[in-house]
Order: C-alpha cells, then structure tokens, then sequence
C-alpha cells in the first residue's frame, strides 16, 4: 500500500507500527496507546464533560479503532483516522444517552412517536459493539488486565467485556455500590497507567 508522501515522519512511524499490529506485534498496540492515549482522553473530556465517561470512551475508541486497524489507510495520518473514530464514537454515546434520558419517562417520548419500536434503533449495531467487546478480551486481556490484581480484574472484565451498569456489578459481586465505584475507579487507574507505559513488558 502506498503511503502519502506528505505523511510526517511520526505519522510514518506510526505506520510502521500499525504494520506490526496488523501482524499480531502486541508491544505495537501498546506503542500507539501510548502514544495517543491522552491526547484522545483529553478531547473526550472536553465532549462528554465526565472523566469517568472520557476514560471509558477512551478505551472503547482504542477498542474499535484496533479492531478495525486492517481498515486504515495510509493516505492520512493514524492519529487523524484514530480521532475521527474516537470522536464519532463518542458522538453515538452521547445520542444514546440522550435517548436513554428522554425514555425513561414514557410522557417524553412525543418526539419518536413515528416510531413506535425505539428499541430497534439499539439493535441495529450490536455486531460492531460484541466486536469491540471480543477485540478488547483480545488485545487488554493479554496486555494489562491479566497484570491486575483478581479483583481489580473481575471489575474490568465486568464493567468493559460484559458491560455491566455499576448496579449490575455491585449485585454481581454482593457489594455496596459505593465500594464497586471507588475499586472500579482504582481499577481504571492502573490499566491505564499501564496503557500509558509504551515499555510495558508484554508476552
């Protein structure tokens, strides 16, 4: 594949590494995590206003954005593509969480009246979404989550694989909520201060 000439020599070594990830190289996962994770945190934060929703719509975005790393073409740089899917795909939160607000009282609804299955709205993409969850078990689970301790693990693997709510998780875990939110936010702290570590030692 041809790369833009006009591609700069990060963007360059970009490439090469999503070359190696295409590949399998797990250490090239971790390189460019590290090497755009705050940057697209940051961008998050400013969209969504919540740095619990911008940490995991920032793991979702490097999700997507891996599992579809065949996709990318280098006639734009990396950090470009991945911006776009980190910033659509936290478009699409924000929409669904609206929906979500305006159903819950069922007098709030005139405005999908013409559509009397809102729900199939949800259905349409859950393809993308258990795609995203198998490329996450795939790529996390043999980088960092397997570092954690167990329970720190079990709050990952329940919070982002299964998605579970907070409540869901402290039902799960016979918890009070209060101690799932506190570990869970522990939790997220060391995987992503692992994910920030480019020289995190992988198998």
């Amino acid at each position: 594949m041809d790369i833009n000439p006009n591609l700069s020599d990060k963007a360059r070594h970009d490439y090469s590494l999503v070359q190696l990830a295409v590949e399998g190289d797990q250490k090239a996962y971790a390189e460019l995590m590290g090497r755009y994770r705050d940057a697209i945190y940051f961008m998050l934060l400013k969209m969504v206003n919540n740095k619990s929703d911008a940490e995991d719509l920032t793991i979702e975005a490097f999700g997507k954005a891996f599992k579809n790393i065949h996709q990318y073409s280098p006639n734009y740089a990396f950090s470009t593509w991945l911006f776009k899917i980190a910033s659509n795909n936290c478009i699409d939160y924000l929409r669904k969480k609206r929906t979500n607000i305006v159903s819950i009282d069922g007098t709030h609804l005139s405005e999908e009246k013409e559509n009397d299955q809102p729900i199939h709205l949800k259905d349409e993409t859950p393809d993308p979404e258990e795609g995203l969850i198998r490329q996450q078990k795939a790529i996390l689970m043999r980088t960092v989550v397997k570092k954690l301790k167990p329970r720190y693990r079990t709050l990952i693997e329940l919070r982002y694989f299964n998605e579970f709510s907070y409540e869901e998780i402290a039902q799960e875990l016979d918890l009070p909520l209060g101690t799932v939110k506190a570990q869970l936010f522990r939790a997220r702290e060391l995987l992503f201060n692992t994910l920030k570590n480019s020289d995190v030692k992988l198998d």
